[in-house]
């Protein structure tokens, strides 16, 4: 699979996150949503797993071990939590996956090598704009996913907050945000990944 159409199928996937997270939001939609956040999720692991399939059998063995103790006990307490409360449970995994996409970049920054892709010392730009862009989005995931949980389980007001100048606030920040990604790609700067990470929570 080429660099080009993993990002794409990246984008899609958080583009079907944040359509998960407003569905979340209101309990007449939390099941779309619900289906939103599975078919990204579905996306996301497929496109890893045939473009940066696991070498070895070994690494297959951690893959599918990993993902029988994560799937085993989000089974086991999706059984013991009633329906009523199942909105307010997905919302809450939502949050660990924005929160595992974050860690993810992170970890692929700190250790290129491990993925391949390092050319002469340097990691491909394609692979630099997938984990600016992969670190925004699960970092607006978690924060988003958070939210909802708290507006689902009545812990927080389910009205909308209205900030005063809130579409100038979201211009300036989503401007300073895409600049953010485009000097990660052309310096490959750690601290400038954290600022992205810290102005997407």
């Amino acid at each position: 699979m080429s660099q080009n159409v993993s990002s794409l199928l990246y984008i899609v996937s958080g583009v079907l996150f944040i359509m998960a997270l407003r569905g979340l939001s209101h309990p007449t939609t939390s099941r779309q949503g619900n289906l939103y956040g599975m078919i990204g999720m579905g996306l996301a692991m497929l496109t890893t797993l045939v473009g940066h399939p696991p070498a070895g059998l070994g690494a297959w063995v951690i893959v599918i071990l990993g993902l029988a103790i994560g799937g085993g006990a989000g089974a086991v307490i999706a059984k013991r939590v009633p329906m009523t409360a199942m909105p307010q449970l997905v919302a809450a995994f939502h949050s660990l996956v924005g929160l595992a996409a974050v860690m993810g970049a992170a970890a692929t920054l700190y250790a290129p090598q491990a993925v391949g892709i390092l050319e002469n010392g340097h990691i491909h730009k394609e692979s630099l704009f997938e984990m600016a862009l992969g670190v925004a989005i699960g970092a607006i995931t978690f924060t988003g996913s958070v939210i909802a949980f708290a507006k689902l389980d009545g812990r927080m007001s389910g009205k909308p907050i209205m900030l005063p100048k809130r579409h100038l606030i979201n211009i300036i920040l989503g401007v300073l945000l895409v600049v953010l990604i485009a000097v990660f790609i052309g310096n490959e700067s750690k601290f400038v990944f954290w600022v992205i990470v810290l102005l997407s929570f």
